[in-house]
C-alpha cells in the first residue's frame, strides 16, 4: 500500500459572515488544508459560502462534505463545482453523496423535486461527476465520495479521488479496513490514486452537545469500541494512532470539526508533510 501524505480538514458552518471569514483564515494560519461545509436546507448554502472562504485566503482548499444529490439536478451542481473549481484556482473539492434520509423529504417538500429512490440518488450521484469531467476538459476536479453501500463503493471504486466511509461510531476498526480494501479492489489500477479521507467527531474526552446527539451513543461505548470518529491522548499520541490508522488502513485525509481546530493544530504541526 502507497503511503499517502497527511491532509487535515477543518469543518464548519457559518452563522455569521465575518465570523466565517475568520475560521477561514485561522485554518489556513494553523496549517490546515481545507475547509468542509456540509450540506442540508437547514443550513446556509455551502457554494456560495465556500466561494467567500476562499476568497479570504490565499492556499486554503474549500470543499463540501457533502453535497446531497436530491437537492440539485446533476447539471447545476457540476456547473457550479466546475465554476469555483475554476475561479479558485484549483483548490475547490467537490464532495457528494446521496443524503441522509430526511435530505430527499426535503427536496420534495420544500424545491417541489419528485420524491426518488436510493438508486436514483446514487444515479445522480453519478450524473454529476460525468456532467463535471465534461466541463472541466482538461481541468480535474477532486471528487470526494460518502458512501455506504456496496453499490455506491462501486461507483467511487471507479470515479472518485478521495473516498470517505460512511460508518457509524461503533464501527470496528477490521470493519472499516475490509471496506477499504473492498473499495481498492474495485478500484484495480485507480486504486493507489484513491486518498481515503475520515472525520473524527472527537478530539480529547469531552463530547460536546450537538455531536452526542448525533452520534447517539456514549464516550465510554466509543472508547470500548475503539471508535475511529475519536481521538485521545497527548498531542504525540494523537499524532501516533494517525499514522497507525494510516499505516494500517489508508486512511491520511482527516477532518475535525471546527470547535476542535485550535487544539488539534499541534496534531496537524506533527505531521505536517508526512
Amino acid at each position: 500500500m502507497a503511503t499517502a501524505t497527511f491532509r487535515f480538514a477543518a469543518q464548519a458552518v457559518p452563522y455569521d459572515g465575518a465570523a466565517w471569514l475568520g475560521t477561514a483564515t485561522r485554518a489556513e494560519e494553523l496549517g490546515y488544508s481545507t475547509l468542509l461545509m456540509p450540506d442540508g436546507m437547514q443550513l446556509l448554502s455551502p457554494l456560495p459560502a465556500l466561494a467567500l472562504a476562499a476568497g479570504a485566503t490565499t492556499s486554503l482548499r474549500v470543499g463540501t462534505f457533502v453535497l446531497a444529490s436530491p437537492l440539485r439536478a446533476p447539471r447545476l451542481a457540476a456547473w457550479d463545482a466546475h465554476t469555483l473549481s475554476l475561479l479558485t484556482g484549483g483548490r475547490f473539492e467537490l464532495g457528494i453523496g446521496t443524503g441522509r434520509p430526511e435530505v430527499d423529504e426535503e427536496s420534495v417538500r420544500l424545491l417541489g423535486q419528485p420524491p426518488t429512490t436510493g438508486a436514483r440518488r446514487l444515479a445522480m450521484v453519478e450524473q454529476t461527476i460525468d456532467e463535471l469531467r465534461l466541463l472541466d476538459g482538461e481541468r480535474h476536479t477532486p471528487v470526494l465520495m460518502a458512501v455506504a453501500g456496496p453499490r455506491a463503493r462501486a461507483v467511487a471504486a471507479a470515479k472518485a479521488d478521495i473516498v470517505t466511509l460512511a460508518v457509524g461510531p461503533l464501527a470496528s476498526r477490521e470493519d472499516v479496513g475490509r471496506l477499504i480494501a473492498q473499495v481498492r479492489a474495485a478500484a484495480g489500477e485507480r486504486a493507489s490514486r484513491i486518498e481515503f479521507a475520515m472525520p473524527i467527531f472527537v478530539v480529547g474526552d469531552e463530547v460536546p452537545a450537538q455531536m452526542r446527539r448525533f452520534l447517539q451513543t456514549d464516550m465510554d461505548t466509543m472508547i470500548a469500541r475503539d471508535s475511529l470518529l475519536i481521538l485521545r491522548g497527548t498531542p504525540q499520541q494523537m499524532a501516533d494512532e494517525l499514522q497507525r490508522r494510516r499505516d494500517t488502513l489508508g486512511i491520511s485525509y482527516l477532518s475535525v470539526n471546527a470547535a476542535f481546530i485550535e487544539p488539534f493544530a499541534s496534531v496537524v504541526e506533527l505531521l505536517a508533510g508526512r
